[in-house]
């Protein structure tokens, strides 16, 4: 999984606590050995553990141990380090964004993260992962707002194809990531390990255990750890931090479209373009897409046996009546081939799949370029594909 996130930043070796320890910056990227392979990071500083002032210390150990619920939020000097480099700067700037996204999507992430007995608090991960971003993608291609490569991403039940990536849905991509972290908590035991385990894999927090004479706690293995890794947690425990006390500085949530949206979901049983449902609607493609991030080429690829979800503003009763009429009417049958494509009246659909068709560069072996079918709204016609 790609650690794309508000800013990991990665920690020297613990050897470093011992010395005189100062910040330095270091623009560099590192790889790091994941389950699925080699992983991707984000370019950053390197930070050393800093001193930590003892009266300013017990201020901040305090307050993380008001909000401490399941998850422990340990202070030491290396989350110190994260805190202080998260308030000041560009970090600090993009701030008050996160925490305007974050009445949207936290309210998702908490629904889901009870339904499968995982602590809620595990919600602030999703900032160091991707900012919330559900289009975040890295170098690697791990994508969405919980950052899955795909092989980890089928593993756990998300659905990638030539019409939606599942990874960029954030409440199914949600329950995947809530997985993970249950399976590596029941295997290890502690939960900032199991985090730890969410950045490098399971398979590096394994050797870093026997490195560590069994040890399971996240600080016993931390020095055995990938690099990123080691600032992982620390990270995670920071961005806690300032989510919960960024009144005291002075931070201020910027407003979020979403945020404000009232939403409905309804199941899609049959092929639907976006541009019609906001067509029907009367809202832009723009905000659909927003509430539909999963849908790749702007198509809503419903079935009788595998109905869809689209994400809809709340709106009043006739347009709900007009879409289920447009949803629903007749369907025609279309077929895509190479030369001859075998269409709807659905015009928006047209456009955006003869475009998506002629930006893509197929190999023969695959066989969406040779042949593919299914239905759209209204009867057939022939148009030639030029």
């Amino acid at each position: 999984m790609k650690r794309l996130l508000v800013s990991v930043f990665l920690l020297c070796s613990l050897n470093a606590v011992n010395a005189a320890p100062k910040l330095f910056r270091d623009s560099s990227r590192t790889f790091v050995q994941s389950k699925d392979g080699v992983q991707d990071t984000i370019m950053v500083p390197v930070l050393n553990a800093a001193p930590v002032n003892a009266y300013q210390g017990s201020i901040y150990k305090r307050r993380l141990d008001s909000i401490q619920k399941e998850v422990p939020l340990d202070y030491n000097a290396y989350v110190q380090s994260y805190i202080d480099t998260y308030l000041t700067g560009t970090q600090r700037e993009g701030l008050g964004r996160i925490l305007g996204l974050t009445k949207y999507y936290f309210p998702i992430y908490e629904k889901v993260f009870h339904d499968m007995g995982i602590p809620e608090e595990i919600k602030y991960l999703s900032i160091v992962e991707s900012q919330l971003n559900p289009y975040a993608v890295s170098r690697v291609g791990a994508t969405g707002p919980w950052q899955f490569m795909g092989p980890t991403a089928k593993i756990y039940g998300l659905n990638i194809d030539t019409y939606v990536d599942e990874r960029r849905d954030p409440i199914q991509s949600s329950y995947a990531a809530a997985a993970y972290l249950k399976d590596a908590y029941q295997q290890f035991g502690d939960w900032l390990t199991a985090i730890a385990s969410y950045n490098c894999g399971k398979s590096n927090v394994l050797r870093a255990i026997e490195q560590a004479n069994g040890a399971t706690d996240f600080w016993s293995i931390q020095k055995y750890l990938p690099v990123e890794t080691r600032g992982y947690v620390p990270a995670y425990i920071a961005v806690t931090y300032v989510m919960n006390y960024y009144k005291k500085y002075n931070i201020v949530p910027q407003s979020c479209n979403l945020s404000a949206m009232k939403t409905d979901t309804v199941l899609v049983n049959k092929f639907v373009s976006l541009n019609s449902v906001a067509r029907v609607l009367n809202i832009s493609l723009a905000q659909l897409t927003q509430l539909n991030p999963s849908y790749k080429v702007m198509i809503i690829n419903g079935s009788p046996s595998a109905p869809k979800t689209l994400v809809i503003p709340q709106s009043a009763k006739e347009k709900y009546s007009t879409l289920y009429n447009s949803i629903n009417a007749d369907l025609g049958y279309i077929q895509l081939d190479r030369n001859m494509l075998q269409y709807s009246a659905d015009k928006a659909a047209e456009t955006e799949l003869n475009s998506y068709y002629r930006s893509k560069k197929r190999s023969r072996r695959n066989p969406d370029r040779q042949y593919f079918s299914y239905s759209l709204n209204h009867k057939t016609q022939q148009i030639s594909k030029g």
